[in-house]
């Protein structure tokens, strides 16, 4: 990594920085409405991965390249979930769907097929792709997805998972040169505490007023 390339016009000026910057940009509005749990994030979610898909792609990100597709339909299913109660029993049809814990049950499931995710990206980037970084890359992808499935479906550990995914992602990012990007995770993987405290205090006092 060579941070003195950042403080040059050439570097400002090629597209890639252009669209780590927007990146950035819209990625801000998402975390924010995120940390308030607010639907409109789903459309925050879906510029993000237009613009990753070329980053990443053109920076020899596969595995990310790959999960902005998945991140584009998680949020047409996250908005659905968010907005119509998804397909919880007891729940009628337009309710709004609330902050919960993930049940034990589920996150056994989730392990399992974390485990399987990772293991399998991890194949595909070592034996068909170029990639240089293929654990920590195989590894924050099949992370995010179970996250991105855990946002979509309300539940407050989720920021355990971006906490984790976020951290990586710093040392990922200024790896590889996206530097605006490895900023941006660094403070997302600040804010993944402060969210998490937030979401179950707001889960607290819906329970309460139930």
């Amino acid at each position: 990594m060579d941070f003195s390339q950042i403080f040059t016009l050439e570097y400002f000026t090629r597209l890639d920085t252009i669209l780590d910057i927007l990146k950035v940009a819209v990625g801000l509005v998402y975390l924010y409405l995120e940390y308030k749990a607010r639907r409109s994030l789903w459309i925050a979610s879906v510029i993000m991965p237009a613009i990753g898909m070329w980053l990443f792609f053109n920076k020899g990100l596969y595995a990310d390249f790959a999960i902005n597709i998945y991140y584009l339909l998680i949020a047409v299913y996250g908005y659905w979930t968010w907005t119509r109660g998804g397909d919880d029993k007891g729940k009628s049809e337009g309710e709004t769907l609330p902050i919960r814990h993930v049940p034990v049950r589920t996150v056994l499931g989730l392990a399992a097929v974390w485990a399987c995710v990772w293991g399998a990206i991890a194949w595909v980037l070592a034996t068909f792709t170029d990639s240089t970084v293929v654990a920590l890359d195989s590894f924050t992808t099949s992370l995010s997805i179970m996250g991105m499935w855990m946002l979509a479906r309300k539940f407050v550990e989720q920021w355990w998972v971006w906490f984790v995914v976020d951290g990586v992602y710093v040392y990922l990012y200024y790896y590889k040169g996206i530097f605006f990007s490895g900023t941006l995770y660094a403070f997302y993987t600040v804010m993944a505490v402060a969210g998490y405290f937030r979401w179950l205090k707001m889960m607290r006092k819906a329970g309460a007023a139930a």
